[in-house]
């Protein structure tokens, strides 16, 4: 599928030295000229759309948000990764000509580097999951208690075994996680899995503590804290039991966990805090996740998809 390529582009982006550099200096072949000319064509229009007046004005996120829009107008990965090749060039004689103070254009990535669109489980595989887990079972309350606090706050497998009995604040709805480097986060938890963390330390965990937990809040059957292998079998037998046929594994919920708020409406920079992520480029990436199961609907649903 081919993007409409602009009949015009601003002249502060300077398209018409750029292809002088690239027939006189650069030695690029008429195909490849042609192309490049395009390609620079269309993402100077973009960029002056998107509020840069000139290539100065240009920074290196407005540039991933430029890459994403060519997926998501549903270009070929060999198509994004010729328009990548141009913008780097682009700016490399920008940067030459000192039109930009410096390219923005360096740690943007092409098709080849993204990560493979992460495994998702739908609301209702998660349900499936959480319902296999059989309280009257001796580790029944422990086990609820973990499925259900990993997913409403979308906790990496590391942060699931690491939390402490204090680091949960029922009374404010809220668990204190602490993640990559030791930075600490509060995130909210909803009243299902406030009801199951609360039963198990009624219920469960004190016969489990003997003195050895550490203070974390999910112990081992011999009540040492729970290790990341020992968690992992957890999730992987409650899989089976549900009749889930998708892998999954302890990230899978965290990537549920993600999807299933921006579907629902949820702002990116507040998924960005609760998941703990540094750059908002890292949560950029379940928008594909939802934009994907879009696209997997409408094919599945609409009469022409």
């Amino acid at each position: 599928m081919k993007a409409p390529v602009p009949a015009e582009a601003p002249r502060s982006f300077r398209i018409e030295q750029y292809s002088e550099f690239l027939s006189l200096e650069h030695g690029s072949s008429p195909q490849t000229l042609d192309a490049y000319q395009r390609e620079v064509r269309r993402l100077a229009v973009w960029l002056a759309a998107a509020g840069a007046g000139s290539p100065a004005a240009v920074t290196p996120e407005l540039l991933r948000r430029y890459v994403y829009s060519l997926k998501d107008a549903g270009l070929a990965a060999a198509s994004i990764r010729r328009a990548v090749s141009a913008t780097r060039t682009y700016f490399k004689f920008l940067a030459a000509e000192s039109v930009v103070p410096a390219d923005p254009s360096l740690r943007i990535e092409s098709p080849k580097r993204w990560r493979t669109l992460p495994s998702v489980l739908s609301t209702t595989d998660v349900a499936k999951i959480i319902d296999s887990v059989r309280l009257d079972e001796p580790l029944g309350f422990r086990d609820r208690a973990m499925l259900e606090l990993a997913y409403a706050a979308g906790l990496r497998v590391s942060e699931w075994i690491g939390i402490a009995v204090q680091d949960v604040l029922l009374e404010d709805g809220l668990v204190r996680v602490f993640g990559k480097g030791g930075k600490e986060r509060l995130v909210p938890v909803g009243r299902t899995a406030i009801g199951a963390v609360a039963m198990y330390l009624r219920e469960s965990r004190p016969l489990l503590d003997r003195g050895r937990g550490k203070g974390r809040l999910f112990l081992n059957a011999r009540g040492g804290p729970l290790s990341r292998m020992g968690a992992w079998q957890i999730l992987k037998r409650h899989v089976g039991r549900s009749g889930v046929r998708t892998k999954v594994t302890p990230h899978t919920l965290r990537h549920s966990f993600a999807t299933h708020l921006l579907e629902g409406g949820a702002d990116l920079r507040a998924v960005q805090d609760m998941l703990g992520h540094v750059d908002i480029a890292t949560t950029q990436i379940y928008t594909h996740v939802d934009r994907e199961y879009l696209r997997s609907v409408h094919r599945q649903y609409h009469p022409r998809g």
